[in-house]
């Protein structure tokens, strides 16, 4: 067999109506993740006590977020 007779391998095209509806997902959930992350604490939260802050206390000083 001929070593040029292979065709060469192109990626499969995806088109922006296939990755919209990902690319929102994610966005919503990077979205979450940093307001749990970076604003849940004290008057703005959501949740009652300090457990959403304690959770993610040692993350939010690893992304810099200061919380005390």
């Amino acid at each position: 067999m001929p070593a040029n007779s292979f065709s060469a391998a192109r990626p499969a095209a995806i088109s922006l109506a296939e990755i919209l509806p990902w690319a929102v997902f994610g966005g919503l959930l990077l979205a979450i993740g940093f307001y749990f992350v970076g604003v849940e604490q004290g008057a703005t939260a959501f949740f009652n006590g300090a457990s959403v802050h304690e959770f993610v206390h040692d993350g939010r000083h690893l992304l810099g977020f200061p919380c005390h």
